[in-house]
């Protein structure tokens, strides 16, 4: 039996082994999926998870749920060598070991591209993980919920301002839909006002959001300062050190929430720990039809797509010619890859992945979104209606397609759940405060004193007095 390993778990991986299960025979192949997560994040929605209108769990799929015929392996692949068709994988709590196959497909995604930047490494936290998302939703909650029982000053201040580095898609839904959390947050706490919350987006280039067109990158501007969010433009992020952000334009802002998403780059795994082709920036180097391809021509059995391959786009509408890594072009990569993998065990010619786009879609808080396709620009609340209905029917499975309406529904009835959980990460500190514990060594009773030994010396007068017993001897 032909043995499929798909190296990452993400969009295109999860993808891939959803429409192999589909398209193989029973007996045909034995599909193996590894990632050091058990779950698919959909990070389109992880503004919405930051913003508070998506239950977080429900932004993520699990792989053993819906991956019934595949084998699920949770665990890190460290090294892929293609030669010897091997790849080594290290489980979080186990000894590595070698793990042979026929067929690989590397779809290892991408990870947030930094500078080194002073203090940014410290600092700052990406967009890209669930658990980064929770960690954002929640310190925006915390950060009011201290600030709250504060006199007016500079500590107050530093806990009211965000700060996000990067105006593409992912910078602004997330700097908007933190803006709409801390905006709705504000009915809650009395002792602050509109004015006291500072948001911040710093943005190297002239303009944000490089897939609208420049009229529409423009109204977002407009209304997020409408809104209380400043966008600096032509600017850039010149240190972090210790939660204070400086600018090229000489500003300061003292915050301890650093967002940073000015951009990203291949999975660096691809490059230092495999013996596959990948190009200048680090990119698997990968055909129309999704094999990898060397300077020799096409490196047999081995497949690439979403966000770590550099996949030829043919629509003439990609970034120096190749598709721009995001969600809908992963997935659908996946699809086309699966479909190629099937074709060629069965002796057919694989096809070319061909996308058009039809266009970008932001939310941008809740009611407002824009969206671009060709010329056509819309804004506002239907924009933000097309974002919702888009990616609540993208995100793979029914079973979330329900939880994630439900949430809006819930929204839309209940409003927003304001609650935040400052100590999840420190889960046994309540318990330890008060747990009993055995007494200290101290209060133990001594260990009884043994007798010198006799000395030739001269024998004590007969009256001398016998030292005293310790006071707690018994």
């Amino acid at each position: 039996m032909t043995k499929i390993l798909i190296v990452g778990g993400g969009y295109a991986g999860f993808t891939t082994a959803r429409q192999l299960e589909k398209q193989l025979n029973p007996g045909e192949a034995q599909v193996t999926i590894v990632d050091p997560l058990p779950y698919m994040t959909y990070q389109p929605f992880l503004p919405e998870v930051i913003g508070g209108s998506i239950e977080p769990r429900h932004a993520v799929v699990s792989h053993r749920r819906h991956l019934k015929r595949t084998r699920v392996v949770t665990a890190e692949v460290t090294k892929i060598d293609h030669d010897s068709k091997t790849a080594t994988v290290k489980p979080a709590d186990a000894d590595e070991y070698t793990l042979s196959y026929d067929i690989v497909v590397v779809t290892a995604g991408a990870v947030s591209r930094t500078f080194p930047i002073a203090g940014v490494a410290d600092q700052a936290i990406g967009v890209k993980r669930i658990e980064e998302a929770i960690w954002v939703r929640d310190k925006i909650i915390d950060n009011f919920n201290r600030a709250s029982t504060m006199a007016p000053g500079p500590e107050r201040s530093r806990l009211l301002t965000f700060v996000v580095v990067g105006g593409g898609f992912a910078g602004i839904e997330a700097f908007a839909e933190m803006r709409s959390l801390a905006t709705a947050l504000l009915a809650d706490y009395p002792s602050l006002q509109f004015d006291d919350v500072q948001f911040h987006l710093i943005e190297a280039a002239g303009r944000i959001m490089p897939e609208v067109s420049e009229e529409t990158a423009l109204w977002v501007i407009k209304n997020l300062a409408e809104r209380g969010a400043t966008v600096h433009l032509n600017t850039q992020c010149s240190s972090a050190v210790d939660g204070n952000v400086e600018t090229s334009a000489g500003d300061v802002f003292p915050t301890d929430v650093l967002v940073w998403t000015a951009g990203q780059m291949a999975n660096p795994f691809v490059k230092g720990f495999t013996d596959l082709p990948v190009n200048e920036r680090g990119n698997l180097r990968v055909r129309a039809d999704l094999r990898v391809e060397g300077d020799e021509g096409v490196v047999k059995d081995a497949w690439g797509a979403g966000d770590v391959a550099a996949v030829p786009d043919l629509s003439g509408g990609g970034v120096a010619g190749f598709c721009v890594p995001n969600a809908q072009h992963a997935v659908r990569q996946a699809a086309v890859l699966a479909e190629n993998i099937v074709a060629t065990l069965r002796g057919d010619t694989p096809t070319d992945y061909y996308h058009e786009n039809i266009g970008a879609v932001a939310g941008l808080g809740v009611g407002v979104g824009a969206f671009q396709s060709g010329d056509t620009g819309i804004t506002g609340f239907t924009a933000w209606a097309m974002h919702r209905g888009y990616h609540g029917a993208a995100i793979p499975t029914l079973e979330r397609k329900v939880r994630v309406f439900g949430d809006w529904a819930g929204q839309i009835l209940l409003g927003r759940d304001f609650v935040s959980l400052p100590d999840v990460d420190q889960p046994k500190a309540f318990f330890e405060r008060y747990a009993a514990r055995p007494r200290p060594a101290a209060d133990a009773k001594p260990a009884e004193a043994k007798p010198a030994a006799a000395k030739p010396a001269a024998a004590k007068p007969a009256d001398a007095p016998k030292p005293a017993a310790p006071a707690d001897a018994k």
